[in-house]
């Protein structure tokens, strides 16, 4: 089988189902940043750091992967053929948040992101996924979206934040806090 099709050439695309939609389509673009964000969890998995944590960004990956399918499919076509994502998939999210959340020191400002290569990767996937979200939530205002789908993304960024905050105590960076200019000549 050829990776290259040419049905795509003119700027569209086949759900799973066989519906095709334009490429520039809000579906399309939800689940094109998912994809995005999969690599982005791809990078943060492969950091030194993240050695511990393998499994779990591994997991997160597949999850995405259960989304992807979710918005490349039609709203009509029956679920059960689909991977499931489940309540359990969040709490695991909760969990692991909750248990860096234990360790780190109380968050007092606002994290610019950086520090280390690993710590701004994490960033970047972060900001992926609200993306994503963003997209997900405007598709859902369009068309059927099952709202698991925007928990989940929503606690996944939640968990980034945490996973940079945990990545730069595990490698010895200070958090660099925002201190805003205020202009006191007003």
């Amino acid at each position: 089988m050829k990776i290259y099709t040419k049905t795509g050439d003119k700027g569209t695309t086949s759900l799973i189902g066989g519906t095709r939609l334009s490429k520039a389509h809000i579906r399309i673009e939800s689940y094109g940043t998912v994809d995005e964000l999969n690599a982005y969890i791809g990078l943060l998995r492969d950091q030194p750091v993240n050695e511990g944590r393998k499994d779990l960004l591994k997991e997160i990956q597949d999850r995405l992967f259960t989304i992807g399918s979710h918005l490349a499919s039609e709203p009509e076509q029956n679920k059960r053929i689909l991977p499931d994502l489940t309540e359990s998939d969040i709490e695991l999210l909760e969990s692991e948040m909750d248990a860096i959340d234990a360790v780190v020191p109380t968050l007092r400002a606002f994290i610019l992101p950086g520090g280390h290569t690993a710590v701004s990767y994490g960033h970047l996937a972060r900001t992926v996924c609200r993306r994503a979200e963003r997209a997900v939530i405007h598709l859902k205002q369009q068309e059927e979206v099952e709202d698991i789908v925007i928990r989940y993304l929503n606690r996944l960024s939640d968990f980034l934040f945490m996973l940079c905050r945990s990545m730069s105590q595990e490698l010895g960076v200070p958090e660099v806090e925002w201190k805003p200019r205020i202009n006191s000549k007003k």
